[in-house]
């Protein structure tokens, strides 16, 4: 007997059942999950959820090119918009430029008309001024004659010297 367990020491016996060994076991097994697998459908079920996902897959590419159309299309609508509204800043530029210009020439040509107004003005504010003067010089010779011409009649007039000039001035009317 210790000859059977010296030389069985490296070897070991392998279990078995109704003449099966361990891998016909799994075998076996595999086989039932298999059918079972089978008779349940499972195949036709994955199918289904495999086109059901690629029929996703499908309705979300067709959203993305119907999304992509519409973007360009906006995109093209708004490069257009853009292409009209630099145009019509081109013109709102030129347009207030020439506005511009016009206020300016107009503000010359009132400030020009102003300055002129301002010398008639002051022309006539001077020639006044002068009549005004010379009126008051005239007043102030008059004065000064007058006073003048009294002293040399009082000088050398006398008494009868007035009685010959009012008897003529009488005599001539």
């Amino acid at each position: 007997m210790l000859d059977l367990l010296a030389a069985g020491a490296g070897e070991h016996a392998e279990a078995s059942a109704f003449g099966l060994g361990p891998g016909a076991y799994v075998a076996l097994s595999m086989i039932v999950v298999i059918a079972g697998m089978l008779w349940v459908g499972l195949p036709r079920i994955i199918a289904g959820a495999l086109d059901n996902r690629i029929e996703g897959i499908r309705k979300q590419l067709d959203e993305a090119r119907t999304l992509r159309a519409e973007a360009e299309k906006l995109r093209d609508e708004y490069a257009r918009k853009a292409g009209e509204a630099d145009k019509e800043v081109a013109v709102l530029r030129a347009s207030a430029e020439r506005q511009a210009e016009e206020i300016v020439e107009k503000a010359k040509a009132d400030a020009a008309a102003l300055i002129e107004r301002h010398k008639v003005i002051s022309a006539e504010k001077i020639a006044t001024a002068e009549r005004a003067a010379i009126e008051e010089v005239r007043a102030k010779v008059a004065t000064a004659a007058a006073a003048a011409a009294r002293e040399l009649i009082a000088e050398k007039h006398g008494e009868a010297a007035d009685r010959k000039l009012a008897d003529e001035i009488i005599g001539n009317l």
